[in-house]
């Protein structure tokens, strides 16, 4: 695989990219449940993970242009949730949101190849965050290892808008030839970035099919690949 010259900074997506947000997200609502079944056990028996899932993305689309706080909108979905089966509980869904975020950050794992890749990659490049979500890098054993760090719900522009990548590049400090763009999306990621002007590397951890049928440029399946397609001495 060519090197990829002329770059300077390089983003990262956050979930997906550098820690399993999936799986942290439903390791903290199964104690959410967990939770519930000591205060109210009827209302946890009909409710699972999934419902809780399905519950919060439909709250997620309602607020779509309204809130743009992430925990703000998971706080709703766990009311709505309440109130789906019967049970409206203001109180109730604030400590189950408190349970949520206790486990949702302190139990976040980043990946294996993440610190050596970063570790590498920063005595050369200026590193970011160009996140969907809201993990912050401190809490999830990364402080300190990016220079900027861009939150869609900040701005209240999502990737894959062109607009959030062109915030990217001005908290950089760089040109778009200058800034390469890493996630595991093809959809906000690569797409975005594409059609941002911005050159990107897709990580493929799962080597799953690229169903978008983008013309992928550069393709990787770890992190640790990175220093091998950027110049890094």
């Amino acid at each position: 695989m060519k090197k990829i010259m002329g770059i300077k900074a390089i983003s990262f997506d956050a979930d997906g990219t550098l820690w399993d947000f999936e799986k942290v997200m439903r390791h903290s609502l199964h104690h959410v449940l967990e939770e519930l079944k000591k205060t109210d056990p009827g209302t946890a028996d009909v409710l699972d993970v999934e419902k809780m899932i399905k519950i919060r993305n439909r709250v997620a689309n309602e607020s779509k242009g309204k809130v743009t706080d992430l925990e703000n909108i998971r706080l709703e979905a766990f009311r709505q949730t309440l109130k789906d089966v019967g049970r409206s509980n203001d109180a109730l869904a604030s400590h189950l949101n408190q349970v949520y975020l206790k486990h949702r950050f302190e139990d976040i794992r980043i990946f294996d190849d993440v610190l050596p890749a970063l570790k590498a990659l920063r005595v050369k490049y200026r590193l970011g965050i160009l996140s969907n979500g809201n993990s912050y890098p401190e809490r999830c054993g990364l402080k300190g290892m990016f220079q900027f760090i861009i939150f869609s719900q900040d701005f209240g522009v999502e990737k894959p808008d062109p607009r959030l990548f062109q915030i990217t590049l001005e908290k950089a400090g760089y040109s778009k030839k200058q800034l390469l763009h890493v996630g595991d999306s093809l959809q906000d990621d690569i797409m975005g970035a594409t059609n941002a002007g911005i050159k990107c590397v897709w990580l493929n951890r799962k080597r799953i099919e690229n169903t978008f049928n983008l013309e992928i440029d550069y393709e990787i399946s770890s992190l640790l690949e990175l220093p091998e397609i950027l110049p890094v001495g």
